[in-house]
């Protein structure tokens, strides 16, 4: 392995061995720390995002998305959150007029708010095993694609948007969420009905989770960004470390209260 290589990787694991832990810990420790630790997460990648855009209205925007996250998050509310998005959303429309990259000052009202607050929405319907299962699957999607796909490589995924992305690392992030969930739920005695459910879920949830990578992948390269900051040694910004967790997140807390729905019918 190449030097540079080797000192990416070992960036990457020591940073892994600060983010894994606080991460579990906000899981265990459950409310109201799951909720702050969400919104810590937020606030980092409402940073990155104003950061990433080249606007003189930094501080307004930021603004605007934290009023949307922390409605998300805390209210908790089916008609109040989404109001909450739309105003955001709708005060976007209208102070990004004549900016450079007023579809992405828009996107971030909605896009960051919908995935960090169904995140929490998610704890509050499913629980503890509900999302520790939900994380340790975007992981597992992470590490398969990485190490299957540097070690495979073959045809691009998507090479005008991530050209380092293949099929072959869709595939093994695609395998290797499966075979997580399958050990998660037989080594926490997860009931036959949930069991079954999660385990098909899982390749589902990886390919939705590496469409939320396309997507921030679409947006870096629209900006010449390499990575949404550098924020996390040898693994670019926290965006680039959560977009597969955003945008799959309200995917999964849908699927998950629609399968509460039919146990109960």
């Amino acid at each position: 392995m190449e030097k540079s290589k080797r000192d990416a990787l070992t960036k990457r694991i020591l940073s892994s061995l600060l983010i894994v832990p606080l991460t579990l810990l906000a899981i265990y420790l459950g409310m109201p720390y799951f909720n702050l630790f969400v919104l810590f997460l937020g606030c980092l990648l409402i940073w990155e995002w104003t950061q990433m855009l080249p606007t003189s209205k930094k501080n307004l925007f930021a603004s605007i998305y934290a009023f949307a996250l922390g409605a998300s998050v805390w209210l908790l509310h089916i008609f109040a959150v989404p109001l909450a998005i739309v105003l955001a959303s709708a005060l976007a429309v209208s102070k990004s007029k004549g900016e450079k990259h007023r579809a992405f000052l828009i996107l971030g009202a909605p896009y960051i708010s919908i995935g960090l607050g169904a995140f929490a929405w998610l704890y509050s319907i499913g629980g503890l095993e509900c999302v520790l299962w939900f994380v340790l699957t975007v992981w597992s999607v992470d590490i398969g694609g990485y190490v299957v796909g540097t070690s495979l490589k073959g045809p691009k995924l998507a090479p005008k948007i991530s050209p380092n992305k293949t099929w072959s690392g869709l595939l093994g992030g695609m395998l290797l969420a499966t075979l997580v969930t399958w050990a998660y739920v037989f080594a926490f005695d997860i009931q036959p009905y949930w069991q079954t459910a999660l385990i098909a879920a899982a390749p589902v949830v990886a390919v939705i989770a590496q469409i939320g990578d396309l997507i921030e992948s679409y947006m870096k390269r629209t900006l010449n960004l390499k990575d949404s900051s550098n924020l996390i040694p040898g693994h670019g910004g926290i965006f680039d470390r959560i977009d597969g967790l955003v945008f799959a997140a309200p995917f999964v807390l849908i699927f998950v209260i629609l399968l509460f729905n039919f146990q109960m019918s």
